[in-house]
């Protein structure tokens, strides 16, 4: 790649990210280019799972994966920062663990952890890949996400993670369809033997997920009874981050 395609790729980036869904027009405007050297670069960003495009829209967005990279990075922690009061709030609602989970590609990267003052807790060290069919983030992002996604990854390998985790493609998709139906996940001991957890996505202003947030502790705290309580809270913590993020851009 030349250096003038990278000098246009990062502008594109840039004017994606400023006005997000965009349509080709509206970013070869900004940029003053042609919309052949535009469409060119984003579907080379396309192809490096920086940005996307909406199938029926057709406007261009930033993905999930560009997200991932900017917290991992430390270059831009806006959604971990914008999290951090949410997470708060469920943490002192719940007591338990409180996780925010960021995707890469079709896993999910632990990017923040609050944790509970019991000494007996949930513990995922930051920047743990976690299997999407195997916890409570990852099936509220499952349930989050477009059915052509959800189709290919449970048609994936489906790797058991401890003997309760989901790895049944029908079962699987009955749980998503559940998580749909409920608004929120849970996960009895499917990444974790012992440990309980329940999540919700957090949408972005199109409506795609750009992460999930959960709460987790053991089975024995987090019992069936408290489903209903905990997965209100868990909701309205991700309902309060996704609020935030569109409040400044995402």
């Amino acid at each position: 790649m030349s250096t003038q395609s990278v000098v246009t790729a990062i502008r594109v980036i840039e004017a994606v990210s400023e006005d997000q869904p965009v349509g080709l027009s509206e970013v070869a405007r900004e940029l003053g280019g042609s919309k052949a050297t535009v469409l060119r670069a984003l579907t080379t960003l396309e192809e490096l799972r920086w940005v996307e495009q909406d199938d029926s829209s057709k406007l261009w967005s930033l993905t999930a994966h560009a997200y991932a990279v900017a917290v991992r990075s430390g270059a831009m922690s806006t959604l971990r920062d914008i999290a951090i009061a949410p997470m708060n709030a469920l943490q002192l609602a719940t007591t338990e663990t409180v996780h925010l989970a960021i995707p890469d590609g079709d896993i999910l990267i632990l990017a923040e952890r609050l944790d509970t003052p019991h000494v007996l807790r949930a513990f995922l060290p930051l920047g743990s890949k976690i299997p999407l069919h195997a916890s409570a983030t990852g099936l509220a992002y499952l349930a989050a996400s477009e059915e052509t996604y959800v189709e290919r990854y449970c048609e994936s390998s489906l790797d058991s993670v401890t003997e309760r985790t989901l790895t049944d493609r029908g079962m699987l998709l009955e749980e998503i369809r559940d998580v749909r139906a409920r608004g929120y996940s849970i996960n009895e001991e499917g990444l974790s033997t012992g440990i309980t957890s329940l999540g919700a996505a957090i949408l972005g202003p199109g409506g795609d997920p750009l992460g999930s947030v959960s709460v987790s502790g053991p089975s024995s705290r987090i019992v069936p009874e408290r489903y209903a309580e905990y997965g209100h809270a868990v909701r309205e913590a991700a309902r309060a981050i996704g609020r935030a993020a569109a409040r400044v851009g995402h």
